[in-house]
């Protein structure tokens, strides 16, 4: 029997798909893809496109990871901001990043029309809800997105987040009428669907055991059977295992939660807009209107990759704080994820000296980095560009080991505290309303 999604909103919403068999005997590929999540997927189909014979390996289903449970948020940008990337690229390199990141955005959208991808549901919008008063920072984004980037961003007042948030727990924000959300999970069904009619090898339930050099390329091993192929991709995220020591020792899994409410009455007396919404906060809320009647809620960020007991309770009060007139909602399902983050905050993508390449930490920024992730790395393996060098300012720096968790979760701790002062100080009587 194929394993089973976990419970989640994209679980009861997908599309019908096939069970990919496991892995047996032996197959001769141009590329051998380790991990079946939007990474491998991306790098699957762009090798596909260039006439390279292609294996995807996959330890549970495609998408079953973090791909498929996660907000479905479409936009440009990496987990860090730009003037951070500068200071490791110089400002070119820095805009250069930022044009791949918009270029992935563009796959996505490309990839669901050309595809005709079933029940991903785009819709355009992503609103940024600020929890302090702070309308001439934001209008000087506005402007500043117009003049580095030529992006489009609209400035809300706090008036105008009102209208469409209906909670005091905001000011003002910033409209992108260039991002959107979807359903990440049937996106990757369609994808790898793709991947098979095009003559794409995917293998489930069938993790690497090991990769061995050989002449001309590798051998990847399986319970069942291998794979022998020019190049390997491990693009494993947060699940990623010792298969690789390098890899392993570059990134950091932080978990983040997500929950589904049971339909809500007059949903619109908390959230009127079909944008998705998130807070500029480090480890912020965001969430979208699903169904026209439900929430799909995320936030948290903690290095503990185990469920609290409470997970569901831990959701549904951050909904209620935000908005206290939902405070009758019930919980129809609760889960998290593991993210895979680097020390720097941005993709690791590129290739060890052993010659594995690797598409890896999307830090909570995903579905535009995996993609054009997949199409570099492809690029790359055709001989077609160098752009992949673009990203080796941000190569597989040590995470610190178990110090280096503790270090994450104390700087979350922190932002939170940070986070709760500036608020405080943003809701006190003099503050401007």
């Amino acid at each position: 029997m194929p394993e089973s999604y976990i419970d989640t909103y994209y679980r009861r919403s997908m599309a019908d798909h096939p069970a990919y068999p496991t892995l047996s005997a032996s197959h001769q590929v141009d590329v051998c893809v380790v991990g079946g999540g939007l990474a491998g997927l991306s790098t699957a189909t762009e090798c596909l496109q260039r006439g390279l014979k292609v294996a995807l390996l996959e330890r549970h289903r495609i998408a079953w990871g973090a791909s498929g449970r996660n907000g479905g948020f479409v936009t440009a940008g990496y987990a860090t901001g730009h003037a951070q990337i500068a200071r490791r690229t110089g400002e070119a390199g820095a805009k250069a990043l930022h044009d791949l990141s918009v270029e992935g955005v563009r796959i996505v959208r490309e990839n669901i029309d050309r595809l005709d991808l079933a029940r991903v549901n785009p819709t355009p919008g992503i609103l940024r809800a600020i929890r302090y008063d702070d309308a001439a920072g934001l209008q000087a984004e506005v402007a500043e997105a117009k003049r580095k980037f030529g992006a489009t961003l609209h400035y809300l007042s706090r008036e105008s987040v009102q209208e469409k948030l209906k909670s005091k727990a905001y000011f003002q924000g910033l409209y992108s009428p260039d991002a959107f959300h979807f359903h990440p999970l049937n996106y990757a069904l369609g994808l790898g669907a793709a991947v098979a009619q095009k003559g794409g090898l995917i293998f489930e339930q069938s993790p690497a055991t090991a990769i061995a050099r050989k002449a001309g390329g590798f051998t990847v091993t399986a319970a069942g059977g291998k794979i022998e192929a020019g190049h390997v991709v491990l693009c494993s995220g947060g699940y990623t295992d010792r298969l690789s020591p390098a890899l392993h020792r570059a990134y950091l899994p932080i978990a983040t939660y997500m929950l589904l409410t049971e339909p809500i009455a007059d949903i619109a007396r908390a959230i009127n807009t079909p944008a998705a919404v998130a807070d500029d906060r480090r480890a912020g809320d965001y969430y979208r209107v699903v169904d026209g009647n439900r929430i799909l809620w995320g936030g948290c960020i903690t290095t503990r990759t185990a469920d609290p007991a409470n997970l569901a309770e831990i959701m549904r009060r951050r909904i209620v704080d935000t908005y206290p007139q939902l405070r009758d909602l019930k919980v129809a399902a609760a889960w998290s994820g593991l993210m895979s983050y680097a020390r720097h905050l941005m993709p690791q993508i590129g290739r060890t000296p052993e010659g594995l390449w690797h598409a890896t930490g999307f830090g909570g920024h995903g579905m535009n980095t995996t993609t054009i992730a997949g199409r570099v790395v492809a690029e790359a393996i055709a001989g077609e560009s160098d752009r992949i060098k673009l990203y080796a300012p941000f190569g597989l720096d040590w995470n610190g080991g178990p110090f280096g968790r503790i270090a994450v979760q104390a700087t979350y701790w922190y932002l939170q505290a940070m986070d709760a002062w500036r608020e405080k100080g943003a809701h006190k009587p003099h503050a401007r309303p």
